[in-house]
């Protein structure tokens, strides 16, 4: 698998306190990398030095093949679009004026932006003074100045911000269709549904450290889901000395393999518990990443 971004030891501390540690990154091409982590664990200081706008303490960042730092920057930002923390835009100037300064700076043809401004749907609204912008009109503005190179990678650091359900939708949507085009988007998101909608690839981080990077079933995997044990005696059961919850169906135990399970029915056999039934529960990503990351919040 090709990587359009790849990082070796990559590390930024500030003074004695290290915000993101040691990070081996691998984003493959052409696909969303949903970037998870807890509130500071390092995702926007991470983005940014991707991006050389923060330098790092130590470690090598690779973007589409080539080192990326100070001295390459002028050569690869035309092949990325991002859109990192606020919005840009200027709140006094229109969202044409402001879609102008960005041609005018990037070297775009018209044809370039007007189709920027159509993705993002926004076509309307381009005559309205950027500081009349709600929340997710501003996010749409900055995501069409990012795609308005039309760049082979994308990082965007929580782009539905602000944005109502149906416009969380097109975005998600959006992303998804120019992965299928071959643009690589790396996003970050605390809207822990919407990236299991549209990422294929995940990288979790916690106080720093890349905790999990691989695929959604990769990740799922390494947490065991919980187990519906169909019983009429749970009282039974639960007197052998199980640990587990009552719930209509009987009980229900957390993170169970297949090992586990076998010992658990061996175990209800011995002690004479009827099981009318075993089910797995299916867990969401958001209970997969609480499991992970110490049940901390998402920033």
């Amino acid at each position: 698998m090709s990587h359009v971004i790849t990082t070796e030891g990559l590390t930024k501390a500030y003074g004695s306190r290290t915000v993101v540690d040691s990070l081996d990154l691998r984003v493959p091409e052409g696909r969303v990398y949903g970037f998870l982590g807890p509130n500071g664990s390092g995702k926007s200081t991470t983005m940014k030095m991707l991006l050389s706008l923060v330098r790092p303490t130590r470690g090598e960042i690779r973007v589409l093949g080539r080192p990326m730092d100070r001295r390459t920057r002028h050569e690869l930002t035309p092949l990325i679009g991002s859109l990192i923390e606020s919005p840009p835009g200027y709140g006094h100037l229109t969202g044409r004026e402001n879609m102008a300064i960005v041609r005018r700076m990037l070297g775009l043809s018209e044809r370039r932006v007007e189709r920027a401004v159509a993705t993002v749907r926004l076509r309307d609204q381009m005559d309205k003074p950027v500081r009349a912008y709600s929340l997710g009109m501003k996010q749409r503005l900055g995501i069409a100045m990012a795609l308005a190179r039309e760049p082979r990678l994308l990082i965007l650091d929580e782009p539905t911000n602000g944005l109502d359900p149906a416009g969380i939708e097109e975005i998600r949507d959006l992303l998804v269709s120019l992965a299928g085009e071959g643009v690589t988007v790396m996003v970050s998101s605390h809207l822990l549904d919407e990236i299991d909608r549209m990422a294929s690839v995940l990288g979790i981080l916690a106080q720093g450290r890349l905790i999990f990077q691989g695929t959604r079933e990769e990740l799922f995997d390494r947490s065991a889901p919980d187990l519906i044990v169909e019983t009429p005696e749970p009282e039974r059961a639960l007197a052998s000395g199980l640990s587990a919850v009552r719930v209509r169906e009987g009980l229900r135990l957390a993170g169970r393999d297949g090992g586990s399970t076998a010992a658990l029915v061996r175990h209800l056999v011995r002690h004479d518990v009827p099981v009318h039934g075993l089910r797995r529960v299916e867990r969401s990503l958001e209970e997969v990443f609480m499991d992970l990351t110490g049940r901390e919040g998402l920033s």
